[in-house]
C-alpha cells in the first residue's frame, strides 16, 4: 500500500478541488440553503424531488428527523410514527435553528451534491491518513499531517452545517473558504515531499524566494475582498436589482478588489521575470501568470458584461487554483537542495 500513498493523496487533493467547484456552483446559484438541515436533507439520507414529499400526508410513515413544511415553517418529527389523517401537532416539532422553509429542486440537489463531494473527499483523505502509517518509521510527519487534514476536513464539515445554521453568514462562508485553502496546501505538502526531489538545477535566490511569499499573502488577502464583493452582489440580486444596476454604486470593497488586482499582477510579473533574466528553474511562475490572465480577465468580464453564467464560478476556481500554484512554489524554493 506503501507505493500507493502519493496516488491516494493525489486523488483526495483533486476531491477537495472538486468540493471548492462545487461550492463555487453552490454560491452561483444561490443553492446554499438548498438543504435547510445538517447532515441530511429535509431530514432525508437522499433529499426530495417533488414539494409534495414534503407536505403532509395521512397515514404516512415517518421516522424521527424528517421534515416537513407546513404553513412555511419546517417542523420536524420527534419519533418515528404513522401519521393519522389530520396533522397532530404532538408529532412534531418546530426547526428552531432558522425559519428558511422554501423548496426548490435544483438547489435541493446542487448543495446535497456538494455534500456528497464533501463526504466523498473526507473519505479519501481518512484513507491517506491510514496509508501513511507505512510511513511512520522514517516519515512521522506524513502520518501527523495526515491526521491533521482529518481533523480539518471534519471541522469543515462542521462549519458547513453553521453556515446553514446561520443561513449563509458571510463571515461563516469566507472562513470555510481558507479552511479549504489551508486543507489544499497541506495536501500539496505531503504530496511535495513524498514526490520531489529538488536538485541544484533550481537555483535559491533569497529575494525571489521571500517575494513568492508575498506574492501568495497577497492572493490570500485579494481572495478574502473577492468574498467582501460577492457579499454585496448577493444583496443587490436578493433586493430584485437587475444585473446591470449592481455596481453602479458599489461598495469601497469593490474598488479595493479591483485595484489590488493591480499589486498582485505587478508582483507576479516580478517574479516572472525575474525567474527568466536569471534562469531560476521555477518554470510554474508561467502557470501562476497564466492564471492570473484568466482571473483578471474574468473580473473585467463580470463587472463589463453583467455577471454573465458561470463568470463567477470561473472567477473563484481560478482563484483556488493560483492558490495551490503559488503555494508549491513556495515549497520548491524552501526546500532543501541535494546535488544532482
Amino acid at each position: 500500500m506503501k507505493k500507493h500513498f502519493v496516488t491516494i493523496a493525489k486523488i483526495s487533493l483533486i476531491l477537495v478541488y472538486l468540493v471548492i467547484v462545487a461550492g463555487a456552483l453552490v454560491r452561483m446559484t444561490g443553492s446554499g440553503m438548498g438543504c435547510p438541515d445538517w447532515p441530511k436533507c429535509f431530514g432525508y439520507y437522499i433529499p426530495p424531488t417533488e414539494l409534495k414529499e414534503l407536505l403532509f400526508t395521512a397515514n404516512k410513515e415517518y421516522t424521527k428527523g424528517q421534515v416537513i413544511i407546513l404553513d412555511e415553517t419546517l417542523f420536524v418529527a420527534k419519533k418515528d410514527f404513522t401519521s393519522s389523517t389530520t396533522y397532530q401537532a404532538t408529532d412534531w416539532e418546530k426547526y428552531t435553528k432558522h425559519d428558511y422553509a422554501i423548496f426548490n429542486p435544483m438547489h435541493t440537489w446542487i448543495e446535497y451534491i456538494n455534500r456528497l463531494l464533501g463526504a466523498l473527499a473526507g473519505l479519501a483523505c481518512f484513507i491517506t491518513f491510514l496509508v501513511s502509517f507505512y510511513y511512520w518509521k522514517e516519515r512521522k510527519l506524513f502520518v501527523f499531517f495526515s491526521l491533521g487534514i482529518c481533523v480539518l476536513m471534519g471541522f469543515q464539515a462542521w462549519l458547513g452545517k453553521t453556515v446553514v445554521d446561520s443561513e449563509l453568514s458571510p463571515y461563516k462562508i469566507t472562513t470555510h473558504m481558507l479552511v479549504a485553502f489551508l486543507i489544499v496546501a497541506m495536501q500539496l505538502y505531503l504530496i511535495f515531499k513524498a514526490t520531489t526531489k529538488i536538485t541544484s538545477s533550481k537555483i535559491d535566490n533569497p529575494l525571489f524566494k521571500k517575494v513568492i511569499v508575498v506574492a501568495l499573502g497577497l492572493t490570500i488577502i485579494q481572495v478574502v475582498l473577492g468574498t467582501t464583493v460577492r457579499e454585496f452582489i448577493d444583496h443587490m440580486q436578493e433586493a430584485g436589482l437587475e444585473k446591470m444596476m449592481w455596481l453602479q454604486s458599489p461598495e469601497v470593497s469593490f474598488y479595493v478588489h479591483r485595484s489590488f488586482s493591480i499589486a498582485v499582477l505587478l508582483l507576479n510579473i516580478y517574479l516572472f521575470y525575474s525567474n527568466r533574466k536569471l534562469n531560476l528553474g521555477f518554470s510554474k511562475i508561467n502557470w501562476v501568470m497564466l492564471i492570473i490572465g484568466f482571473e483578471i480577465l474574468s473580473g473585467v468580464i463580470m463587472a463589463n458584461f453583467y455577471f454573465p453564467f458561470g463568470s463567477q464560478t470561473i472567477h473563484l476556481i481560478l482563484a483556488a487554483l493560483l492558490f495551490g500554484v503559488q503555494f508549491y512554489l513556495v515549497l520548491e524554493n524552501y526546500a532543501k537542495k541535494t546535488r544532482n
